[in-house]
């Protein structure tokens, strides 16, 4: 197809959830008391892991850094859809609609290496119970977390530019509320099977050596959580590896169904639930699953409201037996 002198797209229409002007209103809000709640939820956890020197291990580590990367990938998506829900313009420039595509698949494949890495904790913790002192350090920890963000904002800078290579030159309308790979290669005028097989095969290889390197994890960790002669020693095993599986399973649930083939024909309905489910609901729910389930975490929570109702010093705040 020739495309020469035809005008080029300088800014994209992302539609969201088209509705009623009262229906927006009433998403605007709903969206807006899950966003303040989503970085409450996850900032007090950050908190509660930097205040707390005793959380100081590399599990808290882990979930501290799992929570600052949930508050920075719901602001990839979030705060653009508020506006547009009060926009009538609804209008992206091809720059900032490529930004957030980099930075919010920068920080799901984050998530996707963080996950594993979580995962390989509890395995060492559980089945390596007199080495994991010495294996997982809490520098090695912080090493470790440091090459998934890292490696993770490596992976995706090649594709993106050859998908902004391609000529756009109209229509200019995303039936999205995020600059997806899916959509924006449905409005390239000429077709891109190149670009679409290879972000295909990256999306595919990132989700399932992380999904089945969590999976052969969990199943070594059951075998030896059955060798547990007490069932009070089975169920602090389970409980410490149920919140995480639930997290794993939402999330690898919903990305395997928009990744795979990020041009696969899902309704662009499906498309925006299932990006909701995994880019807003779960970074609102892991707060919940992590800190209901978890003993230690309930405690310094607790700490911390008492923390900031009575200003006490945050010397006073370590200094305070668990109870």
């Amino acid at each position: 197809m020739n495309v020469s002198g035809v005008n080029t797209v300088t800014e994209f229409i992302l539609l969201s959830f088209p509705c009623s002007r009262e229906v927006q209103v009433l998403l605007f809000v709903l969206f807006s008391v899950s966003y303040f709640l989503t970085l409450m939820g996850n900032g007090a956890i950050v908190l509660a892991v930097k205040l707390d020197h005793r959380l100081h291990t590399p599990m808290y580590i882990l979930l501290a850094n799992f929570s600052f990367l949930e508050m920075c990938y719901i602001n990839t998506t979030v705060p653009n859809m508020l506006r547009n829900f009060l926009s009538e313009a609804k209008t992206i420039s091809f720059t900032a609609c490529f930004l957030q595509f980099y930075f919010f698949f920068s920080m799901g494949i984050t998530e996707t290496f963080l996950l594993p890495l979580m995962a390989f904790d509890r395995y060492l913790a559980i089945c390596r119970p007199l080495h994991y002192p010495t294996i997982m350090s809490s520098r090695l920890c912080m090493n470790l977390v440091g090459l998934c963000w890292v490696t993770a904002f490596l992976c995706y800078p090649v594709p993106i530019y050859f998908i902004t290579q391609l000529p756009f030159c109209g229509p200019n309308t995303i039936d999205h509320f995020v600059c997806d790979p899916g959509p924006l290669l449905a409005l390239s005028c000429i077709p891109a099977p190149g670009i679409e097989l290879s972000c295909s095969i990256l999306s595919s290889l990132i989700i399932f050596i992380t999904f089945f390197f969590i999976l052969w994890s969990y199943t070594l960790v059951l075998r030896a959580v059955l060798h547990v002669p007490s069932a009070a020693g089975r169920r602090k095993a389970f409980s410490t590896c149920g919140s995480h599986l639930a997290v794993v399973s939402l999330f690898y649930g919903t990305i395997m169904m928009m990744y795979i083939s990020p041009s696969s024909g899902n309704p662009a309905g499906i498309q925006k639930i299932v990006t909701l489910l995994y880019s807003a609901v779960t970074p609102l729910i892991n707060p919940l699953i992590y800190s209901l389930r978890n003993k230690d975490m309930k405690i310094a929570l607790r700490k911390i409201q008492m923390f900031t109702k009575t200003g006490q010093s945050k010397q006073e705040f370590m200094s305070e037996p668990r109870s």
